[in-house]
């Protein structure tokens, strides 16, 4: 185990580990192990998803090629007892990539994004499959960042029709809106919500109705009209206050 006080960089891993393996570390790790300059004999934390952490010394850097053996497994958890979906109205390349990145952080279980009737962006099939590895990949990033050693699904672009036609949400279902009433404060404590936010110019009236009878309880944020990658950052902020990790 390191010590506590310095921190080894964290790398993703997707593969099966177990203490005594040695691992060659894919390009995208060895990009990491050279900007930071890192030499063998040092440790890194490797991670795969499974939840658990492994503590590796690096033992053969190449030009093409790193290894590390892994000497420790740690199952150590950092994942909020509150389950979130947020449920993202697709936005600009931009915001999405900040809700990727900062939803990870804040703890979210998954997240589904959504084409809405005022969903400016269009995604061609082959551009939806790049954007969508695109996504996985910053959610990768945000885990290796924060410390999270399971990594949220990132699920397939989907109609906001489909979705909402679909199974009911586990637990609370919450509608951001500024025209609700009612405010995260009032409900009931929840073990598991699915939130959902729109796109930049919002959900149209059409998709607020069918959202509502569908179950979902529609929330505001204060009475400030919040952006589209705020919105959702500043109610799991306060989900995870109220609810979960606090």
């Amino acid at each position: 185990m390191p010590n506590d006080e310095v921190l080894p960089p964290r790398l993703h891993v997707a593969q099966s580990l177990a203490v005594g393996m040695t691992v060659s570390l894919p390009e995208r790790n060895q990009r990491h192990i050279a900007a930071l300059r890192l030499r063998a004999g040092e440790t890194v934390t490797l991670f795969n998803g499974d939840g658990a952490e492994y503590f590796a010394e690096l033992t053969d850097l190449r030009k093409r090629e790193a290894f590390a053996l892994i000497r420790a497994r740690d199952e150590v958890s950092r994942e909020s007892p509150l389950v979130v979906t947020l449920v993202q109205g697709l936005c600009a390349a931009d915001r999405m990539d900040l809700l990727m990145q900062k939803a990870t952080e804040l703890g979210v279980a998954a997240i589904q994004p959504v084409i809405t009737q005022r969903s400016i962006v269009r995604l061609s099939e082959d551009r939806q499959e790049r954007r969508e590895a695109h996504w996985q990949n910053i959610a990768i990033s945000a885990c290796e960042q924060s410390g999270r050693n399971r990594i949220p699904e990132v699920r397939p672009l989907a109609k906001f029709t489909d979705f909402i036609d679909g199974p009911k949400p586990e637990g609370l279902g919450v509608l951001l809106s500024p025209l609700a009433e009612a405010s995260l404060a009032t409900l009931s404590k929840p073990g598991a919500v699915t939130i959902l936010i729109g796109p930049e110019g919002g959900f149209a009236a059409e998709e607020r109705e069918r959202a509502l009878r569908a179950g979902y309880v529609g929330v505001r944020m204060g009475p400030r009209v919040l952006r589209t990658e705020t919105a959702p950052l500043a109610a799991i902020a306060a989900m995870q206050v109220l609810w979960g990790d606090a």
